[in-house]
């Protein structure tokens, strides 16, 4: 049983980083190069700025942390950049990341996910680590969603092939 439910925790969370990069790649090619660094204000990030967070929190987490090496994070180079890498090299970066993550998370073993480790401060599990990562994640993915709206004045069409009106089935 333990078994059966370690797989599935790690399926749906596997799922749910794929799900974000689809909705990540979905909305960066609606943007340009000038784009993907622009600001909606003084206090907010750039898209590019929140794919280079995306990449050293999940490399924190989820790589470095679960994955057992060394954390070698510098958070501050994430929000300071203002340009360097274009819209596809960025994607690239996301998309490694994410592989990495994916593949770090199918191998972790039970006393990997139970085990406590204090990761950017926190207390976690390996379930806290996954769930942080995959939560972090999708949150960061809304906001380049919502920029992006507000950038191009159209919906991003994330749900496009699916009928989200069907009833749920017992």
């Amino acid at each position: 049983m333990e078994e059966l439910l370690v797989s599935e925790f790690k399926e749906n969370a596997i799922y749910r980083l794929d799900e974000s990069s689809r909705m990540v790649a979905k909305a960066l090619r609606d943007i340009d190069e000038i784009q993907i660094w622009k600001k909606p204000n003084g206090v907010s990030n750039s898209t590019g700025n929140l794919i280079l967070h995306l990449c050293g929190n999940i490399t924190q987490y989820a790589i470095a942390s679960l994955g057992e090496i060394p954390d070698l994070r510098d958070r501050d180079a994430e929000f300071a950049a203002k340009n360097g890498l274009t819209k596809t090299e960025l994607l690239e970066k996301l998309e490694r990341t994410v592989e990495s993550a994916k593949a770090t998370i199918k191998k972790a073993s039970v006393e990997q996910l139970t085990r406590k480790r204090e990761v950017q401060g926190f207390n976690f599990s390996g379930i806290g680590i996954v769930m942080h990562v995959v939560e972090h994640y999708s949150y960061h993915t809304g906001q380049i969603a919502f920029w992006v709206k507000l950038l191009k004045d159209k919906d991003l069409g994330f749900y496009d092939d699916f009928d989200l009106n069907i009833k749920n089935k017992e």
